[in-house]
């Protein structure tokens, strides 16, 4: 089962943090000049706990999320595939479906978005990509839930260890920075073990 979110990280340059003095806490200067953004489109297999396939890119369209999903499908092109993600407009949009249709149900008929078939409505292709049929599938977690996506977990991860305390002084630096951190993570990468038994708060 592969799980799916993404994150856009900002690159920022921060004038210099003041180092700890004798009886005093270091302090992180507020001041920054912004060199642009850049975003991530991650896929965390929740079976071994990499991060599999990074992709970065200036914008995150629904057309940058196909091409990363097609990316990531074509590794194993017969085998089944899971996305776990938020109810964002570009997970459920025109251009997967088209994408999904012609992987798993060629010539099915999609009809046209905003007024017919499949493509009708946001529900109405939400319904399609989750169809269990589908070779490839995506599961979205309901509202306010993104605890659940464990992906949401390893980006928690490589902003407290990579992305809060770093200044970059261009997108490309910053770009470089996510990839070798996520070459070295997965190194030693293992499942995360959910922790909670599933026993209700006693009110």
């Amino acid at each position: 089962m592969q799980k799916f979110c993404h994150f856009a990280s900002k690159n920022i340059y921060k004038w210099p943090n003041k180092l700890p003095l004798p009886g005093q806490c270091a302090k992180m200067e507020f001041e920054y000049i912004r060199h642009g953004t850049t975003s991530l489109i991650g896929f965390f297999d929740v079976a071994t706990g990499r991060m599999e396939m990074p992709y970065l890119n200036s914008t995150r369209t629904e057309e940058d999320f196909v091409e990363a999903v097609k990316a990531l499908t074509e590794t194993d092109p017969q085998a089944p595939w899971t996305f776990i993600c938020d109810g964002l407009n570009t997970h459920k949009s025109e251009a997967l479906v088209r994408f999904v249709a012609e992987a798993c149900v060629p010539g099915v008929e999609l009809g046209k978005k905003g007024k017919t078939g499949i493509l009708k409505s946001m529900k109405s292709r939400a319904d399609f990509l989750h169809d269990p049929s589908h070779r490839i599938r995506f599961v979205y977690t309901p509202k306010h839930s993104s605890w659940m996506n464990q992906i949401e977990i390893w980006f928690g991860i490589i902003n407290r260890k990579l992305l809060k305390r770093k200044s970059y002084l261009s997108i490309e630096e910053l770009e470089a920075s996510i990839l070798r951190f996520i070459e070295q993570y997965n190194l030693t990468a293992h499942p995360f073990k959910w922790t909670y038994a599933g026993i209700p708060l006693a009110i």
